[in-house]
């Protein structure tokens, strides 16, 4: 399978931390010194999950001026912030292009969202069910945030990304995706409470933000480093590392444990907050231009939940 290309999409309006100090107090420098988050994307009005998803899609293809879109043959989106569950984001990115009678689906686990929607395509392609498979991860954060929660409310930010996953090589340009792992581990510590939404409740609230901490450092490490010994590869040879964008603090840790050198690690927290599944895709598309031949990069997640996973992508 290979990754043909990603492209982002990025609503315009700047939310900086001194909005959080007008609002509630929150100090510029604790807020980065705490997530290394200094701004965030705010999705503009009539802009939700279905229509960042659908930007999204337009960015990829625009990128593409040689490639049909008719022949997209599975739609798979992800999003923990849907405009509408009925009519999902994967639907409504199928309604945009028009191609009708394809597998459409939408899924959600956190912000491991992204890996289990490429596993669901690893799936398709096995099963000879598609073959050109389009990936869309979207969230609209500040739909369900609220912002004057002074714990979680200044960590969320809105954006989506899409992905043009296939079965065989495309051009010169694609990465090989060699593997991917993912697990659950929500029998671990506050899997259940640590990080909610509940939108007839409070939206999304975290009470437990040192144990996602933790979890996060110790899965996003081991799959990791799982990943790179299955495949023989030391930690030395990896590239790129892309990290799910929740803390600079839990990113800088992971690399810490790996051993890795802190500037092979993307980051793109400070400038766009926390964008849930996006996030790490948005980090892929940001370093697509730079990608080159032999790179080994890994993308790695943890959501809440909890849930995590590894990818492996190589540049051939």
């Amino acid at each position: 399978m290979y990754l043909h290309h990603v492209a982002a999409y990025l609503p315009t309006a700047v939310v900086t931390n001194e909005h959080f100090t007008r609002l509630n107090g929150l100090a510029s420098d604790w807020i980065i010194e705490r997530t290394g988050i200094r701004e965030r994307r705010k999705a503009g009005p009539g802009e939700n999950a279905n229509t960042m998803a659908i930007a999204a899609t337009h960015a990829l293809l625009a990128e593409l001026p040689g490639f049909a879109p008719a022949s997209i043959d599975l739609i798979v989106a992800g999003t923990y912030t849907p405009h509408d569950t009925i009519y999902t984001a994967a639907h409504a990115v199928q309604r945009d292009l028009g191609i009708n009678e394809i597998p459409t689906v939408s899924i959600s686990s956190a912000c491991s969202s992204l890996l289990n929607a490429v596993e669901i395509v690893e799936g398709y392609f096995a099963l000879g069910k598609a073959s050109r498979a389009l990936v869309v991860v979207s969230e609209h954060n500040t739909a369900y945030n609220n912002e004057e929660d002074t714990m979680a409310g200044h960590l969320w930010g809105d954006g989506a990304a899409a992905l043009l996953l296939t079965k065989e090589p495309l051009g010169s340009q694609d990465l090989r995706v060699v593997q991917v792992l993912t697990g659950g581990a929500a029998p671990m510590g506050k899997a259940d409470e640590a990080v909610t939404l509940k939108p007839v409740d409070k939206g999304i609230v975290m009470p437990y933000g040192r144990d996602v901490f933790q979890q996060a450092c110790t899965y996003m490490t081991r799959i990791t480093q799982q990943l790179l010994d299955k495949n023989g590869l030391a930690v030395s040879e990896l590239n790129y590392l892309i990290p799910h964008q929740a803390n600079l603090r839990i990113s800088a840790n992971v690399v810490k444990q790996l051993g890795l050198d802190p500037a092979r690690a993307v980051n793109n927290i400070e400038r766009l907050g926390n964008t849930g599944c996006a996030g790490a895709a948005i980090g892929l598309a940001e370093i697509w231009p730079s990608i080159k031949s032999g790179d080994n990069l890994i993308v790695t997640v943890f959501g809440g939940g909890y849930s995590y996973g590894a990818m492996l992508l190589v540049k051939q």
